[in-house]
């Protein structure tokens, strides 16, 4: 009688095991990874995506786990398949569509002045009290980018540099990367670098996060125009949110869905500071400008 109960405890405990295994299996297939570029840092990228990430959760059915990667970490992350969607910079969404497959399945619809915009570009800029006036006076000057490969903070304004005349690969003495987009304002308020460069929104975001004020600075062959934002570049169009190759068909579809259906007064919207979402813009634009700049470096 003793063995038959240590057998039916000893079968109980495999069976229990068992099902757990299944549970743990089952949830993790439900289980997707947004991974999100921290062009301000992670702690920022959290709050502003995190909301989405739920209510992509809620409106799909499936458990996403939002992931903010370093711009250095975006191409393993897809190469080894550590995400599978991707929210960054169209100049990423080009290379690794080239490489690796990703597919647009709309694009960011941003938010200003009550206006939903598809365009963004970048901004060259100093110190207010700099003797320099255009971006023809930057030659033989320090000057920062947030990346090298940020779009918005590196790649748009070389390639106006470079229609400018001005290589800044070989006529800087020195190009230096902050990081963050954030840094790079202050390293030119410090007098760390004589310009830098970041997308626009980024002054007029960290002015009104009391950080700075926009005062401060001068930008640098500044287009005037009805876009809310200062900028030195033209506009391209916003960043993408981009399914991995190996994402799932049915999910692209319900993810797809939802994006669309986003409006500006939900709160994972406002956490945002997005307008919502638009069906997959054209980046074209994108690919020229990557090119253009690789072919001077």
């Amino acid at each position: 009688m003793k063995s038959r109960n240590i057998l039916r405890t000893f079968c109980l405990g495999i069976l229990v095991s068992f099902l757990l295994l299944i549970s743990h299996v089952g949830l993790a297939s439900d289980t997707v990874k947004l991974g999100v570029l921290a062009k301000r840092g992670a702690a920022i990228a959290i709050k502003k995506w995190e909301p989405l990430a739920q209510y992509l959760s809620s409106q799909t059915g499936t458990n996403f786990v939002l992931l903010p990667l370093s711009f250095d970490a975006i191409e393993p992350a897809v190469r080894l398949k550590k995400i599978d969607y991707l929210i960054a910079n169209p100049g990423f969404f080009v290379t690794l569509q080239k490489k690796y497959g990703v597919s647009a399945l709309a694009s960011l619809l941003n938010l200003r002045q009550g206006q939903a915009l598809n365009r963004f570009g970048g901004v060259i800029f100093v110190r207010s009290d700099s003797p320099i006036n255009s971006v023809s006076q930057l030659k033989n000057k320090r000057f920062m980018c947030v990346k090298l490969s940020s779009f918005g903070g590196g790649q748009m304004a070389f390639r106006h540099l470079l229609k400018k005349g001005i290589n800044p690969f070989k006529d800087f003495p020195a190009l230096l990367e902050g990081k963050k987009h954030d840094n790079v304002v202050m390293a030119v308020r410090r007098g760390v670098v004589a310009a830098g460069t970041v997308r626009s929104d980024t002054l007029e975001r960290m002015s009104a996060e009391g950080k700075i004020s926009m005062s401060e600075f001068k930008v640098l062959d500044k287009v005037n125009d009805d876009f809310p934002f200062v900028h030195s570049t033209i506009l391209y169009p916003e960043w993408p949110f981009a399914a991995c190759a190996h994402a799932n068909g049915d999910l692209n579809k319900k993810v797809t869905s939802a994006l669309l259906a986003l409006k500006a007064d939900n709160p994972a919207a406002k956490a945002a500071k997005i307008a919502g979402w638009t069906t997959p813009l054209d980046y074209t634009p994108v690919a020229e400008c990557l090119e253009e700049v690789a072919a001077k470096r």
